[in-house]
């Protein structure tokens, strides 16, 4: 009975190691049919598609941290279906549904967009537990990945053909491509006290916002993913002054006379 008792334990724990792994593998799913849906020219369904795998690459972290199944083995998958769902899809998506008039200059932005995103996820697995985690460094791929997608949903909204633009995608893949791998800073939005505090005005606004993504999503997502892209090098340039007047006021608090 003891030893029956002992099997199902283990079972128990076998089964909810599996989970998270489960919500990565919807992940997959989801950015592999990203891209069979843009190679059939249903592009909306392609942004919808990587837009659902972000959200199943946040609940399999979220999982795992719950049930205390992180493991090395979920975070090297995790960042392969990242690679397939933030980095080869929305490449293959944005080329064919805009770049494809601009020939090897377009699928080599295409190409970098995708390559920047494996470096991106490469240089955050080699940084896991030596840096805080209340920041990212570099734009996150699923952040990358999911301008993309809004991109895509926006001009649809608008009714703008993408390949009228294509020069101005092409760009937009260039500056993304640039903040995943660059050092500034983004927030992570993982500090628990963000989700135990919260003021009577912060939750109203948190209100009108989800009230907003409703009766506009398409907007709303570029809006707010927008926002969030140019947040860091905004706080960047914001760091930067402050530790610049911080050395000023040194400098004359040491040239002071006593």
């Amino acid at each position: 009975m003891k030893k029956h008792r002992k099997f199902e334990k283990v079972k128990f724990k076998k089964g909810i190691f599996i989970l998270p792994n489960i919500f990565t593998s919807l992940n997959i799913l989801c950015g592999f049919y990203a891209v069979i849906a843009s190679i059939g020219g249903e592009f909306v369904s392609a942004a919808i598609s990587i837009l659902i795998a972000a959200v199943f690459d946040t609940m399999d972290g979220k999982v795992a941290r719950a049930t205390h199944t992180t493991s090395r083995f979920g975070v090297e998958y995790d960042s392969l279906a990242d690679v397939i769902s933030f980095g080869m899809a929305p490449g293959i998506t944005m080329y064919l549904w805009a770049l494809q008039s601009l020939g090897r200059i377009g699928w080599l932005a295409a190409f970098l967009f995708a390559i920047c995103g494996a470096l991106r996820l490469a240089r955050f697995n080699t940084q896991v537990g030596s840096i805080s985690s209340e920041y990212f460094v570099g734009l996150p791929i699923p952040g990358g990945a999911g301008m993309v997608a809004v991109t895509i949903l926006f001009f649809n909204r608008l009714g703008i053909d993408g390949r009228l633009y294509p020069w101005l995608i092409l760009v937009e893949l260039y500056i993304l491509s640039f903040l995943m791998i660059s050092t500034i800073r983004y927030y992570s939005f993982k500090k628990p006290e963000l989700f135990h505090r919260m003021k009577f005005n912060v939750l109203v606004t948190a209100v009108l916002i989800l009230i907003f993504v409703v009766s506009q999503p398409q907007i709303a997502l570029f809006v707010t993913i927008l926002g969030y892209i140019l947040s860091g090098p905004f706080s960047n340039m914001k760091y930067r002054q402050s530790l610049k007047e911080q050395s000023a006021v040194g400098s004359e608090q040491d040239i002071a006379p006593v």
